[in-house]
């Protein structure tokens, strides 16, 4: 499903690119604001100064910088684009909240709507623990302060009278990692983010934003450096077309080499299919799967108990990245994906340079015309095998390693395969039951996004 959050930042996105390439970027880059918001124009929020201001703090993001570490409000975005120029920002972690596009939700409450008929048999009423609800003139009222939000209230009204008002990055995030500062505005705890991006995608003002490497990585290509695109198997379900013919198109802006990532899933393949024998045969109760970065954190950061159960196998792009270095040992790695936990994936191994979404990549298509589907296919030294190329869905990942398993256990094994499909607040519950034991499976996988890699949080869905 669009929502005009995603198309303001491809339009925005599609605008600095037309100005890079164009050579204005550095005259034009403080005027991009003003002319997506033309003063007497249509605005977004309270004013067309405020989503300027936005639309600024957004051009930051795009260039690395974290929108909490301005001191200057003043500064201009100019200034900023010459520092990365002459420095890259740290890498760091990969979101930042704008405090100028934070509405400063009410808290998670609720609420009677005009539903409600004030009947007498006061079934809201009476279910109330903290006796927080009254019927007066034949409606019902909450007093929020002594409300437990519990929400008994809201399942005991037969008019569904009683609706929860919530937060919406707050709702969406499975570990409790953003929460309201002392002003009322939205802020990230890094130390519990596992980078899902789950409030990126929820926030409706568009207030959390990614830390990008898109203008540093034009400015790469632009100079001449070789760099090795290595692209995720869900690409296929991002651009109409064939993978060849989307390669075609990647190398069409100045990549030296591309590399599917599903080359990468293939080694993941293998090498997991071996490590689950040898857990099996050495005894081990469990084994989960690796490859999805906002898994692997969410077990490190919030459920140690189930990190020896981890397979301890590389990722796809990991993988895939070791193929490029050994194909092209001089030159860089950008790896393109739907994920923003792959930034801080890349920043912790160190094997990748840079990471660019699938909404970054169609903003370079859309600003310069390219339509993937139109190009002649490129020809791929081997392509990946069909198996690794569905990793990019659920369930796609234990396919191919049972594929793999399929002659190595004994013929009275008993494989008892499960999978998580999406984490939320419900799946971070079922996934202490899997490490205690009390749910029963001896293979697990897991991944952030419901429905896989091709719903992720930086995907072009439509």
């Amino acid at each position: 499903m669009k929502t005009g959050a995603e198309l303001i930042r491809r339009e925005l996105m599609v605008h600095l690119v037309r100005a890079f390439d164009g050579g204005r970027l550095e005259e034009e880059i403080d005027r991009i604001p003003v002319r997506m918001r033309p003063r007497g124009g249509p605005c977004s929020r309270s004013s067309v100064w405020h989503d300027r201001a936005v639309l600024k703090y957004r051009l930051m993001a795009l260039m690395g910088f974290s929108c909490e570490d301005e001191t200057d409000e003043a500064r201009t975005l100019r200034s900023y684009l010459e520092e990365m120029k002459e420095a890259p920002p740290p890498r760091g972690d990969p979101l930042t909240v704008c405090s100028a596009g934070c509405d400063g939700c009410r808290e998670r409450a609720f609420m009677v709507t005009d539903n409600c008929r004030g009947c007498f048999a006061r079934p809201c009423e009476w279910n109330c623990p903290a006796k927080a609800v009254a019927v007066e003139r034949m409606h019902a009222s909450i007093d929020n302060g002594r409300c437990i939000r519990c929400g008994k209230c809201a399942q005991a009204c037969p008019y569904r009278a009683i609706v929860e008002v919530t937060v919406p990055c707050e709702a969406a995030c499975p570990v409790g990692a953003i929460r309201k500062n002392e002003v009322g505005q939205a802020r990230i705890d890094f130390s519990k983010c596992i980078f899902c991006g789950a409030c990126f995608s929820a926030c409706p003002f568009s207030a959390i934003m990614e830390k990008s490497q898109l203008v540093q990585l034009l400015h790469a290509l632009r100079n001449g450096e070789k760099i090795t695109a290595v692209v995720a198997p869900s690409a296929a379900w991002q651009f109409q077309g064939t993978v060849e013919q989307l390669f075609t198109a990647i190398r069409g802006l100045g990549f030296d080499d591309t590399i599917e990532v599903a080359r990468g899933a293939e080694l993941t393949t293998e090498h997991e299919a071996r490590e689950f024998v040898q857990r099996q045969k050495a005894g081990g109760r469990l084994m989960t799967t690796s490859c999805c970065p906002s898994w692997v954190n969410l077990a490190r950061k919030h459920i140690p108990e189930i990190v020896p159960f981890v397979s301890e196998t590389p990722s796809p792009m990991a993988y895939a990245a070791d193929i490029a270095r050994e194909r092209r040992p001089a030159n860089k790695v950008a790896f393109i994906g739907p994920c923003i936990a792959k930034r801080d994936e890349a920043l912790r191994r160190g094997s990748v340079d840079y990471v660019v979404s699938f909404e970054e990549l169609g903003a370079v298509f859309a600003a310069r015309g390219i339509v993937p589907a139109d190009l002649a296919p490129a020809r791929l030294d081997r392509p990946a095998h069909e198996d690794a190329r569905n990793y990019a869905k659920s369930c796609g990942v234990t396919e191919s390693v049972l594929l793999g398993l399929a002659h190595e256990l004994p013929e009275d094994f008993r494989l008892d395969a499960k999978y998580v499909d999406g984490l939320d607040r419900r799946s971070v519950m079922q996934l202490r039951l899997y490490a205690s034991g009390r749910l029963p499976c001896n293979f697990l996988e897991v991944m952030s996004c419901r429905g896989g890699c091709v719903n992720g949080p930086c995907s072009l869905r439509d």
